[in-house]
């Protein structure tokens, strides 16, 4: 796999060649396990070892600019993920 992005359907297409299984049920299996990692997510931090921690975070609300015209507006608050990496995983 040397493409930029990994999607659904990459995953699911070396999985049904890697196990000799239908690409539908591969595909299937890949959407249930993200699936589920995003509404465990929503209730609790998620930690995949080897591969790092999901959490989500909360950003304060705070003052943007616009470059050119110097105009100031705001920045609602809001949550984000962040991403912490394994001690495993090398890169």
């Amino acid at each position: 796999m040397s493409q930029d992005k990994v999607t659904r359907e990459i995953i699911a297409n070396q999985l049904s060649k890697e196990f000799g299984i239908a690409y539908s049920i591969a595909y299937k299996k890949i959407d249930n396990i993200l699936n589920h990692w995003s509404h465990k997510l929503l209730s609790t931090d998620l930690s995949i070892n080897s591969l790092g921690s999901f959490k989500i975070k909360n950003k304060n609300s705070r003052v943007g600019r616009n470059p050119k015209t110097k105009e100031e507006f705001e920045i609602k608050s809001r949550k984000v993920i962040s991403y912490k990496k394994s001690n495993k995983l090398k890169i």
